[in-house]
Parts: structure tokens; C-alpha cells; sequence
């Protein structure tokens, strides 16, 4: 009986409603995303043995040397993104769990995630059938390379750190757009956003982050 009553706990809307207060008050603004993020079942992302920690603001193991962001990641990166304006078509570099792919779904008219572990992916893909999220394309590739057959996007986010900027996805960038990126090695990583104008890139440091790096290759 105490297993059931702490999954109806790990479930709730109370506990979706403490991880939506903590964004507020971490500074996330944008009522959509916050709805997003309140109607999004993270519980199922995570393993189960994790599930009762998925409302937490912390990163969580998903396999793979993989993570999924802690919730505030997730929301900012997604506010800056939205923050010049609706976005039609988004690339996502990094499909992971499908955590971040499922909110951008909800708020954008269709995201192309490109990942390189495929089991992750497949998982991925399953579960946002599943949960009726159906506007998103899924290549398995090397997330450096982009997905150049639908570009150009109004907006990229990649979900793992890079050395620097990879020259392919600036050039899928729209005139306009937006690439949200973290740059460079574990423990002095800062997310970067990026702005293409009609004859340069606009880049602006926004704040120090966390993530796994973005590998070569695919698997």
C-alpha cells in the first residue's frame, strides 16, 4: 500500500505545482512554458527507481552517460529561445529522453531532434507517441552535423556541450533565428546565445551551466 500512495504522491499535480513555483521564483516567466511544464508527465522520462525525484530542480541519470536537465535548464534555455518571438520550425540537438523535445512540442509548430545513442531515441520516440506529442521528426546521426535536409530553422537548441560553436549549425540558422548552445569542458560551461543577422552571428554569454559534451560519431 505505501508503494502506491507514494506513487500517487510522485504523480501529482501538488508536486508539479512545487516544481512550477520554484521556476517562478528562479525567474521563469512565460506562461506557456510554465504550462508546458506543469501538464508534461517528467515522472515518465526518468527511471523508475528515479521517478520519485523527477519534480526535483536537479539533473537525473538516463543511461548512456546521459542526463536529463533539471527542470529550471529546461525552461530557460526554452525562454530564451522563445523570446524573440513564435518559432515555427526547431532543431534539437540532443533528443536524450525526450524530455526537452516534448515541451518545445508544445509550444513550436514542429521540432527535428537529432540524436546519437539510437536506443535512447527509440525510447524517446515511444513514449511521446505515447503521450499524443506527434509534431516532432527523429534522425539518429551525429548531433554536430545538424539535419541540413530541413533547414533553414528559426530556431536550434542543443542539449550538450560542444568546444565551440560547430560551423554546421550555424549555417542552418535562418536570418533571424536563434541557437540556444552550451560551450566548452566540464565545469566551465557557459550557455551561449546565438543570433543570425543578415551578415554576421550575434553571440551573447548568459549564464555558467552543466552538461554532458557533445560527442562525435554515433551509436
Amino acid at each position: 500500500m505505501k508503494q502506491n500512495v507514494n506513487g500517487i504522491g510522485m504523480t501529482s499535480m501538488r508536486t508539479r505545482e512545487r516544481m512550477i513555483s520554484r521556476l517562478e521564483e528562479q525567474g521563469i516567466t512565460d506562461r506557456k512554458i510554465l504550462d508546458a511544464m506543469r501538464n508534461t508527465p517528467r515522472h515518465l522520462f526518468v527511471d523508475e527507481a528515479l521517478a520519485s525525484r523527477a519534480y526535483e530542480d536537479t539533473a537525473l541519470p538516463i543511461g548512456y552517460n546521459q542526463t536529463i536537465s533539471q527542470p529550471y535548464i529546461v525552461a530557460k534555455m526554452t525562454e530564451l529561445l522563445l523570446a524573440p518571438g513564435p518559432l515555427t520550425k526547431v532543431l534539437e540537438i540532443g533528443t536524450g529522453c525526450g524530455y526537452q523535445t516534448a515541451i518545445l512540442a508544445q509550444l513550436i509548430d514542429h521540432v527535428y531532434t537529432v540524436e546519437r545513442i539510437q536506443p535512447l531515441q527509440k525510447k524517446a520516440k515511444n513514449l511521446l507517441w505515447s503521450i499524443k506529442i506527434k509534431n516532432v521528426s527523429y534522425l539518429h546521426s551525429d548531433g554536430g552535423w545538424g539535419w541540413e535536409d530541413h533547414a533553414p530553422y528559426d530556431g536550434i537548441i542543443v542539449t550538450a556541450a560542444p568546444p565551440e560553436i560547430p560551423e554546421n549549425l550555424l549555417m542552418q540558422m535562418a536570418v533571424g533565428g536563434t541557437m540556444l548552445i552550451p560551450i566548452g569542458k566540464a565545469g566551465g560551461q557557459i550557455l551561449q546565445r546565438v543570433t543570425r543577422t543578415e551578415n554576421d552571428f550575434k553571440v551573447e554569454a548568459m549564464e555558467p551551466v552543466s552538461f554532458v559534451p557533445l560527442l562525435p560519431g554515433r551509436q
